[in-house]
């Protein structure tokens, strides 16, 4: 066992200078020869311990992806494509003081999260939604790039982003002439999240790591500080990582990667840029979505030319025409594209569009590219601005650069609010898709969320009792539950779902919390322009949609069928009935261990402090927040009684 433990140690090390450091010490004969030893030492005593690089060779496919729940939210980036943006994200920091920066390489593969306990590596997951991911254990341990044991003996989850380099897919890509992978960032994916383990080895993966999500003990007070921390105990860091004093530093680092992305031998899309100290992170807190201390500066997206065959126009939801053009395919961003979209009819006219025009377009991420201007308009035909809706024959009003259908009836306006009310962070109506609605509209009278409570099996058959071509027994069965199942979610869901104008899910959640649609439908104007996240605009649309008579009956019809909105229970605790900000820094723990703490303690974290606050919780260096508290008379606490309350003390 002794020996065991000592070649572990000798080909960790090794390994960590030839995959981390780039520096090997040691001919691949010599490491070939001790890891066999390690190997046969292993058969004949029949264990293998954690730290053993065996364990990194490619084992037996899996079923499936198991769900795991992260320890703490792997939020995503807000993102800048501006100066303007980026001079925005510097006020609101220096609001909270006067923080030093980070500047790193914005690298485009697969986020993920790694788990250590008790100095062992145990678990690799995906980011998911950001609360939960796929198990990609097996995957993860066929990557060189991080270590199976560590000093730190606390819980810990570090991230980062699994990439493939450029050089080798360039190589898989001339192994493999017949099954190519189209991009770097494609290929790192579909490399983790692939069944079969060999698989992902044959791409040759790497993380290269950049957070620490989550500390137990000691947490760390800086983002220099927690990078210190990967690189000290193992895992493979980008060399570039510039600490600035003032936002034209970052802007200076910034114009740098933009210029030196293309010598690199990794995808990469852009620049982070994040506040460097823990106090002022936690006076900033988070949204619904990121964290507000961080942001992503993109590059200029790829760009490519192609030309206008026709421009056709999608009426969505709320009655807007957007137009859409159909252009010869072009190969952009590792897909094939053949339709690009413009914002309106202003921007059209803006950007010199016309049918046969030279256009020139972007695409970005997963989103439908955009055009971005005319290159040569010789011989094209300009599109017409419609003065009646293409699908209905409606008037079109003009609101500004938009034009919106005036028939509230409008068929494809009718299926998309159809469809946003079955999207998943909505009535989360499982494979009900907007063909399906078109179909149900079309041919059954779909017309209201209502009327879907009222299908049935044979909303899908013939005239003769047959399931009608494109649905199965099974295929029904499973949409009619899922319908079924959508009567209960929670009030927040229902609120976004049902189409308010200006509601977001954040907002959406904020007005959840006076417990349901009845007390809602009650408030006056004025109640609800004091929430957080609702402009004057807003309360109007809330208010607004109320009053009016056929939502109102809507509403009946949807409780008639049963749908049952609920207020999200939260267990009983020290905590219960409050809503809590926390402001400042803490010595015992980071702020997202705290807010977890909360909430499993009955209690709502909210990152602003307003009339709805209960409760502020006042660590270290404690700004604008705590004097927010004391003006609206709100109680505070320091971070010793918040422990006695939570029974730490």
């Amino acid at each position: 066992m002794d020996r065991m433990k000592e070649l572990c140690g000798i080909l960790n090390r090794w390994a960590y200078e030839y995959y981390v450091l780039d520096a090997p010490t040691v001919s691949d004969r010599e490491y070939d020869r001790l890891y066999d030893e390690l190997r046969e030492l292993e058969r004949e005593t029949g264990v293998v311990l954690p730290e053993s690089p065996t364990r990194r060779v490619g084992g037996e496919p899996v079923k499936g992806f198991e769900r795991h729940t992260h320890i703490a939210r792997l939020y995503s980036l807000d993102k800048a494509v501006t100066e303007d943006e980026m001079n925005a994200f510097f006020t609101r920091a220096e609001k909270h003081g006067s923080p030093t920066y980070t500047v790193e390489y914005k690298f485009d593969g697969l986020t993920v999260c790694l788990t250590y306990e008790g100095g062992d590596f145990v678990r690799a997951t995906t980011r998911g939604n950001g609360v939960e991911g796929e198990d990609v254990t097996a995957q993860a341990l066929t990557v060189k790039s991080f270590p199976l044991k560590i000093s730190y003996r606390g819980t810990l989850e570090v991230r980062g982003e699994a990439i493939i380099r450029l050089s080798e897919l360039e190589k898989y890509n001339a192994a493999h002439p017949d099954d190519p992978l189209k991009n770097a960032r494609n290929a790192a994916a579909g490399a983790i999240r692939n069944l079969d383990p060999k698989v992902t080895a044959t791409r040759k993966p790497e993380i290269l790591f950049y957070d620490i999500n989550y500390m137990s003990e000691d947490p760390v007070s800086s983002q220099e500080e927690g990078m210190e921390f990967l690189r000290r105990e193992g895992f493979k860091t980008y060399p570039y990582f510039k600490i600035c004093k003032t936002g034209e530093e970052v802007m200076s680092f910034i114009d740098e990667i933009e210029v030196e992305r293309k010598k690199i031998d990794v995808l990469t899309d852009g620049a982070v840029v994040k506040v460097n100290e823990e106090g002022v992170r936690s006076e900033m807190g988070y949204t619904d979505k990121f964290p507000r201390w961080a942001i992503a500066f993109k590059f200029e997206a790829e760009e490519a030319e192609t030309t206008v065959r026709k421009v056709f126009w999608q009426v969505g939801r709320t009655g807007k025409l957007t137009p859409l053009a159909e252009v010869d395919p072009v190969d952009l961003a590792g897909a094939t594209v053949r339709r690009a979209t413009l914002n309106n009819f202003g921007d059209l006219t803006k950007k010199r569009v016309q049918v046969g025009s030279r256009v020139l377009i972007r695409r970005s991420n997963e989103v439908i590219p955009e055009i971005l201007g005319a290159v040569s308009d010789g011989g094209a035909v300009p599109v017409i601005k419609p003065s009646v809706c293409p699908f209905c024959g409606s008037a079109v009003t003009e609101i500004g650069a938009n034009l919106f259908c005036s028939n509230e009836n409008c068929p494809p306006r009718i299926v998309q609010k159809l469809t946003h009310y079955c999207s998943k962070n909505a009535m989360d109506v499982e494979g009900m898709s907007e063909q399906t609605l078109s179909f149900l509209y079309e041919k059954r009278g779909v017309k209201r969320f209502s009327d879907l409570y009222a299908l049935t099996e044979d909303s899908f058959r013939d005239e003769e009792g047959k399931f009608l071509e494109g649905y199965k027994e099974k295929k029904v069965g499973n949409l009619l539950s899922a319908i079924e199942k959508s009567k209960h979610v929670p009030l927040e869901r229902f609120l976004y779902a049902i189409g308010i104008g200006g509601i977001g899910r954040v907002a959406a959640r904020d007005l959840a919390a006076f417990g349901s649609v009845e007390a809602i439908a009650a408030l006056k104007e004025e109640e609800l322009v004091e929430l957080e996240n609702i402009g004057e605009i807003t309360a109007r649309a809330i208010a607004g949609y109320f009053a009016d008579e056929e939502n109102a009956a809507e509403l009946k019809r949807l409780f008639a069928c049963g749908v049952a909105p609920y207020v999200r229970e939260r267990r009983k605790g020290a905590f219960s009935g409050e809503t809590v900000v926390l402001t400042g820094s803490l010595s015992s723990m980071s702020r997202p261990e705290a807010q977890k703490l909360i909430e499993e303690a009955g209690g709502e974290c909210s990152s602003a402090v307003t009339g709805k606050t209960t409760l502020v919780i006042a660590g270290e260096k404690a700004g604008s927040k705590l004097d927010k508290a004391k003006k609206l008379s709100v109680p505070v606490i320091g971070e010793e009684e918040f422990l006695e309350r939570l029974g730490r003390k």
